[in-house]
């Protein structure tokens, strides 16, 4: 049994525009001490996917208008929100992508910690202050008893995802969903809190929902991999079989877009033409087919299925894919 699993989740947001289908019947499972990569451009509906397994979605203008969340026996979809601080920080914890609007600026560290100890675990300030310190410490910040008393503008942009880092794991959480948690830091803090999170995992057992735009991420970071587009899963799948044998045309046009050795430096990257098709109105035909490059290699009259026929995610293979046409090995080559 997963100890997550969504089933046919649909989100979208009222808007002057019109209603905006942000995610539409995505399915995902989390297996215990497992890490699943969700990965796509932006906009794609990851991180309205994470906020939807908390309810944080903004209601309104978001709107959660179908599907599952299940975690173990638990729809949180169904609980009464009384009963969602039970879950949130307890059960399942978030690591958001910008630490700088995350923590509080007018309290200090210590007070934002200790109020976490305070409300969920009813420790005094002696007890809190300790564990906060010992908290500190395992995330690797350097004087803990002094950062304690330290305000957010004091510290580093890689401190203070570390003290985020240390908050959500206060509470030990069966699942921490990491919502591109090193997008604001520069490279060498990224790669420290990359292996940060791997190592916490290793010894705590967590369940991680690691959610990035970076392919390299992805390929460090997770066991398996689930590839969004305009608000649908397309492909997942174990981490080596989508990279070494990608099913969906958009995954491998993906994969071809990341830099590497042996690809001199001011060489031209390969791209994807086309844009992303508008969600307040979808196609109810394939979403890629307009990028395609796959479906502009077949005749013309295979290529009808693509603009009449909306694929579902379906087994193939070792993996799953939402493609009339998926790829087989010879048209995958070697990228590595």
């Amino acid at each position: 049994m997963p100890l997550l699993e969504i089933e046919d989740l649909a989100v979208g947001f009222e808007t002057e525009a019109g209603f905006l289908q942000a995610v539409d019947g995505v399915s995902l499972e989390i297996h215990e001490g497992k890490t699943l990569g969700l990965v796509g451009e932006s906009g794609s509906g990851k991180s309205v996917t994470a906020s939807s397994i908390l309810r944080l979605v903004p209601s309104p203008p978001g709107k959660i208008t179908r599907g599952s969340i299940r975690l173990g026996d638990k729809d949180i979809l169904k609980m009464p929100r009384d009963d969602l601080p039970k879950i949130r920080g307890n059960e399942v914890a978030m690591i958001f992508q910008d630490p700088m609007t995350s923590l509080n600026p007018v309290f200090t560290v210590e007070k934002q910690l200790g109020e976490v100890l305070r409300l969920r675990f009813r420790m005094d300030g002696k007890a809190a202050r300790k564990r906060a310190t010992e908290m500190l410490d395992v995330v690797g910040i350097p004087d803990p008893e002094e950062r304690l008393r330290s305000y957010p503008h004091e510290l580093s942009g890689g401190m203070k995802q570390r003290v985020m880092i240390a908050m959500a794991l206060l509470s030990k959480p069966k699942l921490l969903i990491a919502d591109e948690p090193t997008t604001a830091l520069d490279v060498t803090i990224q790669a420290q809190i990359l292996h940060l999170i791997r190592e916490l995992q290793r010894e705590t057992g967590t369940s991680v929902l690691f959610i990035t735009h970076d392919i390299g991420v992805i390929a460090q970071m997770c066991d398996e991999v689930a590839v969004m587009y305009a608000g649908r899963i397309v492909e997942e799948g174990v981490i080596g079989d989508v990279f070494e044998r990608s099913l969906h045309p958009y995954t491998r046009a993906l994969l071809r877009s990341v830099p590497r050795r042996g690809v001199a430096r001011k060489a031209e990257l390969p791209t994807i033409e086309g844009v992303v098709p508008s969600l307040f109105d979808p196609p109810d035909y394939c979403r890629f087919a307009d990028r395609c490059w796959r479906r502009k290699s077949l005749p013309e009259a295979d290529q009808k299925v693509c603009y009449t026929v909306d694929p579902a995610l379906k087994p193939h293979g070792t993996g799953s894919v939402a493609c009339h046409y998926p790829l087989d090995a010879s048209e995958n080559g070697d990228l590595w």
